[in-house]
């Protein structure tokens, strides 16, 4: 297949838009022909996960192209970094590590890069709309956008990514395109009783199993009986894309590309169908847990990052309560959300329980966490999937009930009653 370029194309990789723009459009160009791209399109949008510091690549890519001149020709939302420029001291980032994150921040936002520096860039003011054309980095928003917005993303490695907002241009390809976005495999819910499917940690138990089952593919989902909120959906997202490689999920009655099940397949049978009963969902659950002890060392929430309205939520089974001494008790959120909670009146609980705020960043992307933190609760699926072999850390999974509970107590308390117990 021949890839036929734009003279737009033609003029970035000509140098007719700075030295920037033809080392960008070059690398675009590349990955194109090696996916077998025919054409190239336009995003209107871009989110970079570039921005993690994983090293001296990373930092030495991004300032290679700040000092070529780069500039984002789309608004462009930026991913979290590998630290909390306002706060990183307080744990056990070294020094070095933390200019250099820093410095690669800082490289980003010389490109035109918005600062918003969070995994949840749909809780943003740039958030797209449907059937929009964007270029996203990170698992759980690039699942968000393309499911539960209808925008549309291939998945964006890193380093791809900023190239495609400095030229504004992709590969016509993937999950762009109608043909291949209708779903492949079918995830059916059969006697799943509704108080289950009411329980907050529902949707992010169904996530970590839909990506176990999925994978790559494009799952549907049908039988859901509630409307999942946003944070639930963001919780699914994360899960699928944890487990699996899931970036696009539909479903039925929910999801806007699944208004029923024959549109989300798009007229064609599934390749397999998946009965998920309570038990599978209760073998799901236990999968999450890692950590045979009945003692925590951090409570963890945060993962993609807090919502406001998860602050509102978190918020009043705080009051009048505190953790216990042996337990850390973690939020990890953006910058914008943080200041809304705060107008909110919404972090005086949080400060008054012992509660710590980290912003800009994620334990996953930064080593602040001391070596003595080896077992953490959480209520995150990516974080339980991840933190094992990440953190070194066992993970014991709960809804947010349990995790203040547990902190609270400084050992692992779950409520069983609507699960039952040992799921």
């Amino acid at each position: 297949m021949t890839l036929h370029l734009s003279e737009q194309d033609r003029a970035f990789l000509d140098g007719k838009h700075g030295r920037a723009g033809r080392f960008a459009m070059s690398i675009l160009v590349r990955m194109a022909e090696a996916q077998g791209a025919t054409a190239m399109l336009d995003i209107t949008g871009a989110h970079i996960d570039s921005t993690v510091y994983q090293g001296e690549a990373t930092l030495e890519f991004a300032e290679h192209l700040a000092e070529l001149g780069g500039q984002v020709t789309v608004p462009s939302s930026v991913n979290v970094s590998g630290v909390d420029p306002e706060g990183w001291r307080e744990w056990a980032v070294p020094e070095d590590w933390a200019m250099k994150a820093y410095r690669q921040m800082q490289a980003y936002q010389s490109m035109g890069c918005t600062p918003t520096w969070t995994c949840a860039p749909y809780q943003t003011a740039m958030r797209p709309r449907f059937g929009q054309q964007i270029a996203w980095g990170e698992s759980n928003a690039i699942a968000f956008a393309n499911s539960v917005i209808g925008a549309r993303t291939e998945r964006y490695p890193d380093l791809m990514d900023i190239c495609a907002a400095i030229t504004g241009r992709v590969p016509a390809l993937g999950l762009h395109l109608d043909e291949n976005r209708r779903g492949e495999l079918l995830m059916r819910l059969v006697d799943v009783p509704i108080e289950i499917q009411r329980d907050d940690t529902f949707c992010t138990v169904l996530g970590f199993l839909m990506g176990q089952i999925a994978q790559e593919r494009i799952p549907v989902i049908e039988g859901v009986e509630i409307l999942p909120t946003e944070d639930d959906l963001k919780m699914m997202g994360a899960g699928g894309a944890s487990a699996g490689a899931v970036a696009l999920f539909h479903i039925v009655g929910v999801t806007p590309e699944a208004s029923t099940t024959a549109t989300a397949f798009g007229g064609r049978e599934p390749e397999e169908t998946f009965d998920i009963d309570l038990a599978t969902l209760q073998r799901a659950r236990r999968e999450l847990t890692t950590n045979d002890r009945d003692t925590v060392d951090m409570v963890a929430l945060g993962s993609p990052h807090f919502s406001l309205a998860e602050f509102e939520r978190l918020a009043p089974l705080l009051k009048g309560r505190r953790k216990h001494d042996n337990v850390e008790f973690l939020v990890t959120t953006s910058r914008m959300m943080r200041a809304l909670a705060e107008q909110a009146g919404l972090l005086e609980p949080l400060r008054e329980f012992g509660a710590r705020i980290t912003v800009d960043t994620c334990i996953l992307t930064t080593p602040m966490l001391p070596e003595s933190i080896t077992q953490i609760m959480t209520n995150s699926a990516k974080y339980a999937y991840y933190s094992p072999g990440l953190l070194n850390a066992r993970v014991a999974f709960g809804g947010i009930a349990d995790c203040v509970e547990t902190a609270v107590n400084g050992k692992v308390s779950r409520d069983e009653r609507v699960w039952g117990a040992g799921a």
